[in-house]
């Protein structure tokens, strides 16, 4: 497959859909705030696991625009509140300033909130699939992006902050903090497409073998990487004293096991064959990123 081309394709889709609904206006500056970081770009890769997935599954991952777009507004609300002064205090975000360096704490706070309660509003906006599968998957969403998954994943990570912890308890925090995210779009794409069972099973762990790849390789650029590719700062592990993969197992030691969690990753997939493709690209992706 072209894949550069699918992957542009697809993000053009996620793009506009995204632009349409911002432009629905409320009673407050907020929708500006939420516009700024949403519409500010990045990599989409949560919107576009579940288009790729209901790609591999059924052909037309297209069809689930409104779930894959309310994972990205769930995951954008989650950066605009990680980056404020009470969490990690970032200046720069997507190679642009941080919400609240624009709007200011307060008006950064409710963006994130709104974002969060939009994203639901626009899921069940989803046509054209069968309304148990839809109750489920928002469901799913629902539980991964709360104190079961990313934002319990967070407090852990906060807590963590200063502290030497164990490779268990790392992976613990990763999977709820980063990964959680990533199984709920996948098995978003495969429910939807009506995967089965033992599709399912697959995909699942595939999503947390991505999840965990993508976080261990975060760490590495956030020792090698600089702010006009990562469009943030780097070091800012160093400066929460954070216990991540590098200081586990040292640069190289995290670079072979970013290899070896992408590889197995990609083995998750060998039984769907070449309708598989889009989900392998976009894992050589990342796995090759400057991002």
């Amino acid at each position: 497959m072209n894949f550069p081309e699918y992957y542009e394709s697809r993000k053009k889709l996620i793009e506009s859909f995204l632009i349409k609904q911002m432009q629905k206006k409320g009673i407050s500056r907020v929708d500006e705030a939420m516009s700024y970081s949403l519409l500010a770009g990045g990599k989409r890769l949560r919107p576009l696991l579940v288009l790729a997935t209901g790609d591999v599954v059924c052909g037309r991952g297209y069809d689930f625009l409104a779930v894959a777009c309310g994972l990205e507004m769930i995951h954008t609300y989650s950066l605009i509140h990680d980056d404020l002064p009470v969490m990690d205090n970032d200046d720069y975000r997507r190679g642009r300033l941080t919400n609240h360096k624009v709007y200011g704490d307060a008006l950064a706070l409710l963006a994130g909130d709104g974002l969060l309660t939009l994203a639901f509003e626009v899921m069940l906006e989803q046509k054209n699939v069968a309304p148990a599968a839809l109750i489920e998957t928002v469901k799913e969403v629902a539980m991964c992006s709360g104190s079961y998954g990313m934002v319990g994943g967070q407090a852990l990570d906060i807590e963590a902050e200063g502290k030497n912890i164990t490779e268990k308890d790392l992976r613990t925090v990763y999977s709820a903090k980063t990964g959680a995210l990533f199984i709920a779009a996948v098995r978003a794409g495969a429910r939807l497409s009506g995967a089965k069972d033992e599709e399912l099973l697959a995909l699942t762990r595939f999503a947390e073998l991505f999840g965990l790849g993508f976080q261990i390789s975060d760490d590495i650029m956030d020792v090698e990487g600089n702010l006009d590719e990562m469009g943030k700062n780097a070091g800012s592990d160093a400066k929460l004293q954070k216990t991540t993969f590098v200081t586990l197992c040292t640069l190289e030691g995290a670079k072979e096991l970013v290899d070896k969690t992408f590889s197995e990753a990609l083995m998750c997939l060998e039984s769907f064959g070449s309708d598989a493709e889009p989900l392998r690209e976009l894992t050589l992706m990342v796995k090759n990123r400057k991002f």
